[in-house]
């Protein structure tokens, strides 16, 4: 076989495998940080409210109270009906209500802060976070500026597994309770986006990435505040 057309088959051939590893080097990376976040977290998360652990504060994690359409946002009703179940059976003494607070026509903590006094959660167990923009954020912030090294995260299991393994990562001793999920039909593009975010879990870690803002620290139970 003349040398030119070997030459160009075996390039060919190197060209195919390496546009074979660059469509799956993604898939496999996807596959393997989900799975650790998964797997490392399991241990961590209760469905029952009489198994969890107590502990002095919860962290409920923060969305939007209302989808695109304007109606309930389930997965924000149903995590300020898990929190309050816990304050309720005993399991957590105070609230940090973590979310974003972007504009003046955006404020997660403070629909969360409503919510759950609707619930029978006094307003002053309840401490809103006005800069947790991010999982990550609320996570830290919850150590740095509100003090707490042990805590219960309170979000659907697969937020859940996120923020534990988050928690781990920073030297905190956390247990997480998972509020009611959301039927499949409506989950499809909120599946799709946390198998991105638990990967980039990894990228945050490995830049030391930190909260857009921090701030004095602001203790729980304190009744000054």
């Amino acid at each position: 076989m003349d040398r030119k057309y070997t030459g160009i088959a075996r390039w060919t051939k190197r060209g195919l495998l390496a546009a074979e590893v660059l469509v799956l080097l993604p898939i496999v990376i996807l596959l393997v940080t989900n799975q650790v976040i998964r797997i490392s977290a399991d241990s961590q998360l209760y469905d029952a409210v009489g198994d969890i652990p107590y502990s002095k504060v919860g962290l409920v994690l923060g969305t939007s109270h209302r989808v695109r359409n304007g109606g309930p946002n389930p997965y924000f009703h149903n995590r300020m009906e898990a929190a309050a179940t816990l304050y309720h059976h005993g399991k957590i003494s105070y609230l940090i209500a973590s979310g974003d607070n972007r504009s003046i026509y955006y404020n997660e903590p403070e629909q969360m802060r409503q919510a759950l006094i609707r619930l029978g959660v006094p307003d002053e167990v309840i401490y809103p976070d006005q800069a947790g923009l991010r999982t990550l954020d609320s996570v830290i912030r919850a150590k740095e500026v509100f003090g707490q090294t042990k805590l219960t995260i309170i979000s659907q299991r697969f937020h859940n597994q996120r923020a534990v393994y988050i928690a781990n990562r920073h030297g905190m001793e956390v247990y997480a309770f998972n509020a009611e999920d959301v039927p499949p039909a409506k989950t499809d593009r909120t599946v799709v986006r946390e198998w991105f975010a638990k990967a980039n879990v990894f990228w945050d870690l490995l830049t030391n990435k930190q909260p857009l803002h921090l701030g004095e620290i602001i203790p729980i139970g304190d009744p000054a505040n």
